[in-house]
């Protein structure tokens, strides 16, 4: 049914700081009902109140080391119960007709992959049929129904992602996230005093965003508003002040060449010395790696003058270095180096825009700025709207802050 002019259909998302205790539930539930009293349709997806979710899993690990999965995610899904029928309590105590969803009630079904699963399918039309009714939905975010009928999560960011995928089931006009910080920046403000709050980004934009280091959005979360066009919303849960919007790059009249600055300090270097050059060589370095399901970022391959030998360098997680060293020491003879050095100090600073695209000079002006600072780029890669470069983690909020001005991205 549409739904009147002026009116809208719109999915709210509170993590867990902004639902951490009983005070904070009340709060969520007045700016519920501002919403409702605008005319507006509304579902709400929660997560667990803050901490409730280490709780569960660190009681789940202490009753048994080697636990199935099942009932692990039995378990951790539970804090999400809690929230969700406390806050319709609270939307009900204000008059406000609300009523509580599990994941297996809608139901969101999902694989079968326990921990991790991935959202297949969901069934928005009792929802929307409620919600126009003038009832709120109060979701529980990070759970759904597997194949077997078992309760399943959705692993790191789940709530986002359901709240996405709410969203996408239901035809919402909006997916309204709510967070700590009051929207999406062109750096982090705790670096950049500088920083400005964007009105909107791109989808592309804001998932190079999460995947290179931003912490406001869940990659997962943001592809899937990509795919399904949600246009979405971030902003504070503790100010009432306006977000920035991830939108269609349609929906952007005039693209900045660079919209923001991010970095990640949770990659680590890996040099290769005198690695004999010939064909073969990279696959018997990364070949081994993939077995052993660890992820290389960046690559450089330089080789000597006369071709004999080469220096390889890549990037890994910090949390694989070890893992790494490993594989490759016992792989030093066959893949004929003559040393391996790792070096866990280094971050990854990337300068990301769509503006890229249609502009040249973006990486010299990045270089540029970098070596006015006296700063040795390690490795650099790129995509369409990307430049990365790895420096050393003692040049981090320099490089930030350099680049940052060197782009004209500080607020007036």
């Amino acid at each position: 049914m549409p739904l009147g002019e002026g009116m809208a259909r719109i999915v709210m998302k509170f993590g867990g700081t902004s639902v951490a205790d009983i005070d904070h539930l009340r709060k969520v539930a007045e700016r519920v009902a501002r919403e409702v009293e605008a005319g507006n349709e509304v579902a709400v997806v929660v997560s667990a109140m803050a901490g409730t979710t280490n709780r569960l899993i660190d009681w789940a690990g202490e009753m048994s080391v080697l636990h199935d999965a099942r009932e692990y995610d039995t378990v951790v899904s539970s804090g999400e119960q809690i929230t969700i029928g406390l806050l319709a309590m609270a939307l009900q105590q204000m008059g406000i007709s609300a009523r509580s969803w599990l994941g297996w009630q809608i139901p969101v079904q999902t694989d079968g992959i326990h921990g991790s699963a991935r959202i297949a399918d969901i069934d928005g039309a009792e929802l929307v049929r409620r919600m126009a009714e003038g009832q709120v939905a109060v979701v529980a975010g990070f759970q759904g129904l597997g194949p077997d009928n078992r309760i399943t999560t959705l692993g790191r960011g789940g709530s986002d992602t359901t709240a996405v995928a709410i969203a996408a089931a239901i035809g919402a006009d909006r997916c309204d996230i709510y967070t700590d910080v009051d929207g999406v920046f062109t750096a982090d403000p705790r670096i950049v005093t500088a920083a400005r709050k964007l009105d909107r980004i791109t989808y592309e934009e804001m998932l190079e965003m999460a995947s290179q280091g931003a912490k406001v959005l869940q990659t997962r979360s943001v592809v899937m508003a990509m795919n399904h066009r949600v246009r979405l919303q971030v902003l504070s849960s503790f100010a009432d002040t306006p977000g920035t919007l991830v939108v269609d790059e349609e929906e952007i009249v005039e693209q900045a060449v660079v919209s923001g600055i991010t970095y990640t300090s949770d990659e680590a270097k890996v040099t290769l010395l005198h690695v004999q050059d010939r064909p073969g060589v990279a696959a018997a370095v990364f070949g081994p790696l993939a077995d052993a399901n660890v992820n290389v970022d960046m690559i450089v391959q330089s080789a000597s003058p006369d071709g004999t030998q080469t220096d390889i360098t890549f990037t890994v997680s910090r949390a694989d270095l070890s893992r790494v060293e490993r594989i490759l020491g016992e792989k030093k003879a066959e893949i004929g180096c003559q040393d391996i050095i790792a070096d866990p100090d280094v971050v990854k600073v990337s300068v990301i825009g769509v503006g890229m695209r249609s502009h040249a000079g973006v990486a010299q002006r990045m270089f540029g700025a970098l070596s006015e600072k006296g700063i040795n780029i390690h490795a650099i890669s790129t995509s369409e709207i990307k430049i990365s470069v790895l420096i050393g983690a003692e040049y981090t909020e320099l490089a930030i802050r350099s680049l940052h001005s060197a782009y004209g991205l500080d607020a007036a």
